[in-house]
């Protein structure tokens, strides 16, 4: 039998075997026919390969975890109160999960990021004020990362911590610009994570009251004088920006234009990153603490400094901890700096109905108003660790204007058709709105 093939070649391909002679004209409508029959059937699985497919938004999400915001909140709550505060690292990680989830529903059945979905269904007097102050937010964001990084900078090479700051800003700015970041994000990630996860591993080197952990993490509790600190805890996990960006990144996919199965799985599957990159920052926020608390609540030595972290990392890393935390606080300030940025170009090109793209001036000017005015107050602080705690207060006091933003949207059969949140969902974020509010209200309390 001879099969003459021909359709895609230039020449007719001819394959021998015993028989008759068969011609087959276009060989591109036979793998159609047979693809279509092998497929036409077949379920949407739960394969590894398929779930790699959806998974990555709540990982990005995640580098916000370790960045020099968290590491100096975690510091000062360790530090200064022990193991008491733990139960905010637990509340705000069951938070975020439920937002964090939610708004990137929002992306997935719309196709547009929080900012865009605010300035089409909201008024622009309702709107503006929101995304006005979620590029506060940004800002302050963009202040920890670039002040962590150029701290970093001082420890490996002496740096004047305003020159590293300079030196944090253009290399953020080259990477985001440049479409480096892309090709080192993996790099960068895994990095980060090793030394995030060797503060887990140090907890089998150190001695920690796991009895007073565990009460920690599930026992609400209030220290006189720390409530700066639980809204700093609180802003460093929920982050504002990170719910504007995991917004973007998970629509820009552009999965709402696919068919129904699709957006389905997308649904079903995007659960499971954020829940378990949500698990793994809370377990590093967590340990971060824990160590804290052994370090120097036991043996009652204040945090003054972010510099101070190293020492955390000495029972397992001995003299090099210094060098290493330093290179890995740079890593974070370098690797977080370039998302609040980005976060911040989504915002606000959301101002004008635009999606994030680098290519358009409103997404540049985001970017740049995100890390310049961070580096300009930068310039006007006397005491660098106190402001990062500050900034990320900020966030938390930012945070329920997003978070109501958040459910009036999701929450719209208008702007999610059916798949608006259901009674019981808006009943759950109503109250994570309501908590965070009742805790701002507590900080505006201690302070006046």
């Amino acid at each position: 039998m001879r099969i003459f093939v021909s359709g895609i070649f230039r020449r007719p391909v001819m394959v021998t075997f015993p028989g008759n002679n068969i011609s087959i004209p276009y060989l591109s409508s036979m793998f159609k026919f047979i693809k279509n029959f092998l497929y036409q059937e077949r379920k949407p699985g739960f394969g590894a390969l398929e779930i790699l497919k959806y998974i990555g938004p709540g990982l990005l999400v995640t580098v916000g975890f370790i960045d020099p915001g968290n590491w100096a909140s975690n510091l000062a709550a360790g530090a200064d109160y022990g193991y008491t505060l733990l139960w905010m690292v637990t509340l705000s990680t069951i938070m975020l999960i439920i937002l964090q989830h939610n708004v990137a529903h929002l992306g997935i059945a719309t196709g547009l990021c929080l900012s865009e979905a605010a300035t089409l269904h909201l008024p622009r007097r309702a709107s503006v004020p929101v995304l006005i102050s979620a590029m506060a937010a940004s800002v302050s964001t963009s202040l920890a990362e670039i002040l962590g990084g150029a701290i970093a900078l001082g420890m490996l090479f002496d740096i004047p911590l305003k020159i590293g700051a300079v030196i944090i800003l253009i290399t953020v700015v080259a990477l985001i610009f440049t479409n480096s970041y892309t090709k080192m994000e993996k790099w960068i990630i895994g990095f980060v994570s090793i030394i995030g996860l060797s503060f887990i591993y140090e907890l089998s080197l150190v001695s920690v009251d796991w009895g007073q952990a565990a009460e920690g993490w599930v026992k609400p509790s209030i220290p006189e004088g720390s409530m700066l600190v639980i809204m700093s805890v609180l802003g460093a996990v929920v982050m504002p920006h990170n719910l504007f960006l995991h917004s973007e990144i998970i629509q820009s996919r552009q999965w709402h234009l696919e068919d129904e199965v699709v957006i389905k799985k997308q649904l079903k599957y995007e659960f499971l990153d954020t829940f378990f990159s949500m698990i793994v920052g809370w377990a590093i926020n967590s340990a971060m603490i824990l160590m804290a608390a052994a370090t120097f609540f036991h043996h009652k030595i204040p945090a003054a400094e972010l510099q101070q972290a190293q020492q955390m990392l000495a029972p397992l890393l001995g003299r090099s901890a210094s060098d290493i935390f330093a290179v890995a606080l740079l890593f974070a300030g370098v690797a977080s700096g370039i998302t609040s940025g980005m976060a911040g170009g989504s915002i606000f090109s959301g101002f004008f109905s635009e999606p994030f793209d680098l290519k358009d001036n409103h997404s540049r000017l985001g970017v740049f108003i995100s890390l310049i005015l961070a580096v300009a107050i930068i310039f006007m602080i006397s005491n660098p660790f106190k402001g990062l705690i500050i900034s990320q207060m900020i966030l938390s006091i930012q945070l329920p204007f997003t978070i109501f933003l958040q459910i009036y949207l999701t929450s719209s059969t208008k702007v999610m058709g059916k798949y608006a949140n259901s009674k019981w969902l808006n009943f759950v974020l109503l109250f994570v709105g309501i908590v965070v509010t009742y805790l701002n209200i507590r900080l505006l309390m201690s302070i006046f």
